[in-house]
């Protein structure tokens, strides 16, 4: 479960840092860029903690496909990025993606 957490922890971490890529203006503004540098390496450090019990290509897989998501929805709702039914259909496949690969594939057994 702990490792869990650290795969979760990886993905907020993530989530934060390329949030903060379009803030930092090309890395002209210190404290977006400060962001960016910090939740990089955090997320890179929790998710190599992860590595402990969770199958490397389960953990990445989780980690980049949830991130998408994620990253995807906060463009939606800060940058007004607009999803028509494509995105939204490819977004639902990501996470279903990632559901069947952790909850049903021997693959993710740990």
């Amino acid at each position: 479960m702990k490792n869990h957490l650290f795969l979760l922890g990886a993905i907020v971490s993530e989530v934060l840092a390329t949030s903060a890529l379009k803030s930092s203006a090309g890395f002209t503004r210190w404290g977006p860029s400060a962001l960016v540098v910090v939740g990089y390496a955090l997320a890179f450090w929790l998710l190599s903690l992860t590595l402990r019990s969770i199958p490397v290509g389960v953990a990445y897989a989780t980690w980049s496909g949830l991130g998408i998501v994620l990253i995807t929805v906060v463009a939606w709702l800060l940058h007004g990025q607009r999803l028509d039914a494509w995105a939204l259909l490819g977004m639902a496949l990501i996470v279903a993606g990632v559901l069947i690969m952790n909850l049903l594939s021997t693959s993710s057994a740990h």
